[in-house]
């Protein structure tokens, strides 16, 4: 519970005067899909294309944020649950900063990101879902983890012991197994241009 002697401070300068500043608006595209899928491949090729035209850009993926933020959090249900509600708050600092924030998690329970969209409530957000079977996740495993998964080396592994509860209403589907990393990237870029993202 929020301590009632916490008081927030209220600065000068608003979202919107950043947003002004670096003259394009703040937002999170989320990816959600299993490891492998290719959540992060894709969103850092985004980053890449939005800085060379001029977006104030920043990505969050899963292994990086648990190398520093979330270093102290392991995979039980609990642990994972703080680990979005940390991953989600930074998220608003950076749209508050007016950052476009690129968030590549697996994010696997319709239970987490309908958390995840009532935080962004007014403010610009996309959920992509990053679409790939398990068994062509398997055959990728770029870090070897589905075969510690299989093994029994990791457990409650998303896709393997533990469940993925595949998105029934995301703002868009990228399917990895029939589209190119191209193909991928101008997909996301074509639907932020055509709802007005910046």
């Amino acid at each position: 519970m929020r301590n009632k002697n916490v008081i927030r401070h209220l600065g000068y300068i608003r979202k919107e005067d950043r947003n002004k500043l670096n003259k394009h608006d703040s937002g999170v595209v989320w990816f959600t899909g299993l490891s492998a899928s290719g959540k992060s491949t894709i969103a850092h090729h985004i980053e890449k294309k939005l800085y060379q035209e001029g977006i104030r850009v920043y990505v969050f993926d899963g292994d990086n944020i648990r190398h520093g933020l979330n270093s102290n959090l392991g995979f039980s249900d609990e642990d994972r649950q703080e680990n979005i509600r940390r991953i989600v708050e930074v998220a608003k600092l950076f749209v508050d900063a007016g950052i476009v924030v690129l968030a590549a998690f697996i994010t696997p329970f319709k239970e987490q990101r309908a958390y995840i969209r009532n935080q962004f409530k007014g403010m610009k957000f996309i959920e992509v879902y990053v679409k790939c079977d398990v068994d062509e996740c398997i055959r990728r495993d770029p870090k070897g983890l589905y075969q510690k998964a299989q093994t029994g080396i990791i457990s409650n592994y998303t896709g393997i012991s533990a469940p993925f509860e595949e998105p029934e209403n995301p703002d868009l589907i990228i399917n990895t197994q029939k589209l190119s990393i191209d193909e991928s990237i101008a997909k996301v870029i074509d639907h932020i241009n055509k709802i007005d993202f910046f």
